[in-house]
């Protein structure tokens, strides 16, 4: 008997077949991922002779929030894949809800990103400006008494992401969350602490911060608009998944981010970089 066809890291357009296969797929337990401060469990799905790395995270092995009550973090997960996916950008890999060894969780497609997560997309650089390519984030402490300029690349890709992030109000956007895939694709992990009806939007991505937004950007802001609007099939599936109240923050941050025309800046409430950043 042959072994399993492995599934790469599918194309947005591929989106159906693979959430089949997490969705459908038998769920075989290879290991935890210990550095993750929820159980993550790095696992198999195999289904109709086709397989895939995922992560499995039950939601049993959540650990409580206190300024999030409302729900658990793997239905927030699988949203914020819901709103990737209705942008056409493809930001966020593969995500389901289902049953698995140790109960209800979500599942997500593994992407091997080939090279550390950082790679390319964030650096700490000892002088007062990015320079070419890259955009400023903030000034870090790097021991010694000195400091470092901490940048993000100047990459459409990023841009992209901070755009997600803004709408789904991200509150840990942190480097190890960033994900370059082999073919050139970006993605974006671990977006359980998403959707709050205040704003906790917590990034490293800060760098485009008061610029206009782009005209893709704004088209697919007015795109996902619409599908928002109640009765749409996307505004449907949410509601599912986050509380109404909820749902309404969504509908309003994209509304905003329209009216305005500009990348958020922080709020100045709330820390703006997570921690640890990486």
């Amino acid at each position: 008997m042959p072994p399993p066809e492995r599934v790469p890291a599918p194309a947005v357009s591929e989106g159906t077949g693979i959430e089949e296969l997490l969705t459908r797929g038998e769920l075989t337990v290879r290991g935890r991922i210990a550095e993750a401060s929820n159980a993550v469990l790095l696992c198999t799905v195999t289904y109709e002779g086709a397989s895939a790395d995922c992560v499995y995270k039950p939601v049993r092995g959540e650990r409580p929030l206190w300024d999030f009550p409302d729900g658990n973090l793997a239905r927030r997960e699988r949203a914020a894949y819901l709103v990737s996916q209705a942008t056409g950008w493809g930001l966020v890999p593969a995500t389901v809800l289902r049953e698995g060894p140790y109960g209800e969780g979500m599942v997500q497609h593994w992407i091997d990103a080939g090279e550390t997560p950082e790679s390319g997309l964030l650096a700490l650089v000892e002088a007062e400006e990015p320079g070419e390519g890259w955009k400023a984030v903030a000034f870090a402490e790097v021991g010694e008494g000195r400091t470092a300029l901490l940048v993000h690349a100047d990459d459409p890709r990023l841009r992209r992401l901070a755009v997600l992030d803004a709408v789904i109000n991200n509150g840990d956007r942190k480097g190890g969350h960033l994900l370059p895939a082999p073919d050139g694709r970006l993605y974006g992990i671990d977006h359980g602490v998403t959707f709050h009806t205040e704003d906790k939007l917590r990034t490293l991505l800060w760098g485009w911060s008061g610029e206009p937004l782009t005209e893709e950007a704004r088209r697919v802001l007015d795109s996902l608009a619409a599908e928002l609007a109640d009765g749409a099939p996307l505004a449907t599936r949410l509601a599912e998944l986050i509380t109404p109240a909820e749902l309404a923050a969504v509908r309003g941050r994209v509304a905003q981010l329209l009216r305005e025309g500009t990348h958020p800046e922080p709020s100045g409430q709330w820390p703006s970089i997570p921690w640890p950043p990486v």
